[in-house]
């Protein structure tokens, strides 16, 4: 029997999933923001942090399935009231600092820990609101269905994820974000709680929904599974080829996720958002789109053309996979089970691309795999259940299907085949894929980490020492090390961000050279297959660990130059950045010492945040740009030099150096305060 709706308890139901959802997707960015310093700021870390987020749903939503199938109705109350007073003792959230790393550790397992001690008893508590809140609703009002519930819960995530950028981290240090995030989950725990106390005397959520139901078979539970971890593995590895072959912005993470929430709204809302007729069609043209972009290379096509076209036909994947997935939903007493299987298919396809890609393959395959397999299940799942008007027809969908995948694992195959193709050395880890290639047409050996070019040594042995890419002598830091080797018979230098080790051909005799790199495979590649470091006459010492974190356990250093430089492409390691990096730069200076930091960004100018540290800490402060010469292997660069003494800036060296003039109203970066808002070109 359908009983009459009562919109006060359906608004109650309703608000509750809605700020979990929220509270859950707004802890995402908020506590990745807190953590990204210690692990070099690398994009890594985000996806760490998604393989955490989604394994822990998927343990929320295993405790929802046990809780509703095997506990009475005032033992599942009184069981779920108990987690959410435990996990109010563990507000406000923020995490320990004996979890910084000290050298080079497996990041992966820390972050995890990391995150679990930190974050994990709330996050848990809110993941298993969505299937639980869900099942209790359905077995208060036997014969509505709960699953539009589903759809109101990811407009609640989509809203905190666009927030989030917009309306919080431009305004609120990480400490008030916090506070303010455990504020409103205290007000979730009351109204969760009220629920839970509300369900005690019901009765159990079969016994409120007669009628047949038809028998779950583990074909049904698989294809559950494989439907919703295709988007996920998609999500996460289209996230990675976007922000290293198109636009490298960190922020660019938000625009997949959107679209990937956007799509469980529509497709859950309501069924006619999800039309087989239209976008079966647009899954082979948007599969296809997948397959053709990344054989363009990082400039083939204007970002106003290839963003669109990448993130629209990965809409249209999201929008097939999820809509299967609603035409697919049981009957309210398999619920909890059905969005078991979701979070299982989820947290698989986070695992894969989390854990297993970056150490088991030595290049970036998973984009490639996610393009296949989402056809291949869209097959699975559209074919069988459809009626043909003839067994040949049947059979020539079959054949256009195989015909189909066919050609999209050719295309990506060959364009694996052709861009790792004369590669001397092709290694991958936590922090990225790294390439060296010998080019003999051009006379240098390069290595690329993703797309992007991290340096460059020429073949003949009389130009392997000449200082390349954006290391030249015109460059920032070249002129600032020229002018500082004129000064001293022997220099003291920092360099944070070996590279390929360019910097040590500025080395002479008597000088000492201080690398520190957060990578070890790197460091690995850079004395295997390049001679910068083993060629310079310079006394070298290598620190492995994140250089801020080192030099913040190091006695003063007393550099005569310090340099930053551990820029990932045009990815900014924002905390070292900050207000708080910058004077532990200067603690390791000497009084005449001198900091160059590397600043060429294509979406980013970085200009203000120097000026407001330099001013900060009363230093003057130079702008040193040069547009490159390709014919001598030497790329456009811009070098910001801060100086202890002005006096540097009369060396003829710096007679082109430009000021930084004042951008009125910007908040100077701090470790608990940045956005990149507000330096976006």
């Amino acid at each position: 029997m359908t009983q009459p709706v009562n919109l006060r308890l359906t608004l109650h139901y309703g608000l509750t999933i809605f700020l979990s959802a929220f509270l859950l997707f707004q802890v995402q960015p908020m506590i990745g923001k807190m953590i990204l310093p210690w692990f070099g700021g690398s994009a890594s870390v985000w996806t760490t942090c998604m393989l955490f987020f989604q394994m822990t749903l998927l343990l929320g939503y295993l405790y929802s399935h046990w809780v509703v199938g095997s506990l009475k109705p005032r033992q599942q109350s009184l069981l779920h009231i108990a987690l959410l007073l435990f996990s109010l003792l563990l507000l406000p959230i923020a995490p320990s600092d004996a979890w910084q790393p000290t050298g080079a550790e497996n990041p992966t397992l820390r972050i995890l820990g990391l995150l679990a001690v930190s974050i994990g008893l709330p996050y848990f508590v809110l993941s298993t609101t969505g299937p639980l809140i869900q099942a209790w609703f359905a077995r208060e009002q036997a014969g509505i269905v709960p699953y539009r519930l589903f759809a109101l819960s990811n407009f609640g995530s989509l809203l905190a994820l666009l927030a989030y950028p917009v309306a919080f981290e431009p305004f609120l240090p990480t400490r008030w974000q916090s506070l303010a995030w455990s504020g409103l989950f205290v007000v979730f725990a009351a109204a969760c709680g009220l629920l839970a106390w509300r369900g005690r005397a019901s009765v159990p959520l079969t016994a409120r929904h007669d009628g047949e139901v038809r028998p779950l078979r583990p074909a049904h539970a698989l294809l559950w599974v494989a439907l919703a971890a295709c988007p996920s593995i998609l999500m996460v590895a289209d996230t990675s080829f976007l922000t290293e072959n198109i636009a490298p912005i960190p922020i660019i993470w938000v625009a997949p996720l959107t679209l990937y929430l956007l799509s469980f709204i529509f497709c859950f809302e309501r069924h006619g958002w999800y039309q087989r007729r239209f976008f079966l069609p647009l899954l082979v043209v948007a599969l296809a789109i997948l397959a053709w972009l990344p054989t363009l290379g990082i400039s083939g096509l204007p970002i106003q053309v290839s963003m669109p076209l990448n993130l629209a036909a990965f809409f249209v994947v999201c929008m097939v996979c999820h809509g299967e997935l609603a035409r697919r939903q049981p009957h309210p007493t398999q619920l909890t089970l059905y969005f078991l299987m979701l979070a299982v298919g989820g947290a698989l396809g986070g695992f894969f691309v989390g854990v297993v890609a970056p150490y088991a393959f030595n290049s970036n395959y998973e984009l490639s795999i996610g393009i296949v397999l989402a056809g291949i299940v869209a097959a699975c799942a559209v074919i069988p259940g459809t009626e043909f008007a003839s067994p040949a027809r049947r059979r020539a969908a079959i054949a256009f299907a195989a015909l189909a995948l066919a050609v999209l694992a050719a295309v990506r195959a060959a364009d694996h085949h052709e861009e790792n193709s004369g590669a001397e050395a092709l290694a991958r880890n936590f922090y990225g894929t790294l390439k060296v290639f010998a080019v003999p047409e051009g006379g240098y050996r390069t290595m690329l980490h993703g797309q992007i070019t991290h340096g460059r040594q020429f073949l003949a042995p009389e130009l392997a020492q000449r200082p390349t890419t954006y290391y030249s002598q015109e460059s920032g830091v070249g002129k600032t090390l020229l002018a500082k080797a004129a000064q001293s018979p022997s220099l003291h230098v920092g360099v944070v961000g070996i590279g390929i080790g360019t910097l040590a051909t500025y080395g002479r005799p008597d000088d000492t050279y201080r690398l520190y790199d957060i990578d070890p495979l790197v460091i690995d590649v850079a004395r295997r297959h390049f001679s910068f470091l083993s060629g310079t006459s310079a006394k070298t010492e290598i620190v492995i660990g994140d250089a801020r974190l080192q030099l913040a356990n190091e006695k003063p250093q007393q550099f005569d130059v310090l340099v930053v430089d551990a820029f990932s492409g045009d990815s900014v390691p924002v905390h070292l950045l900050t207000r708080q990096a910058f004077a532990l730069y200067f603690r390791h200076l000497k009084e005449d010492g001198v900091l160059a930091v590397h600043i060429t960004n294509r979406y980013l100018d970085l200009r203000p945040v120097i000026k407001s540290a330099a001013d900060y800490l009363e230093r003057p402060v130079r702008i040193v740009d040069y547009e490159g010469d390709r014919s001598r292997g030497i790329f456009r660069s811009t070098w910001a030099v801060i100086a202890q003494d002005a006096r540097l800036f009369q060396h003829d060296n710096f007679a082109d150096s430009q000021a930084i003039a004042d951008v009125p109203g910007f908040r100077p970066w701090q470790d608990d305060y940045s956005s990149l808002f507000a330096v976006l070109m």
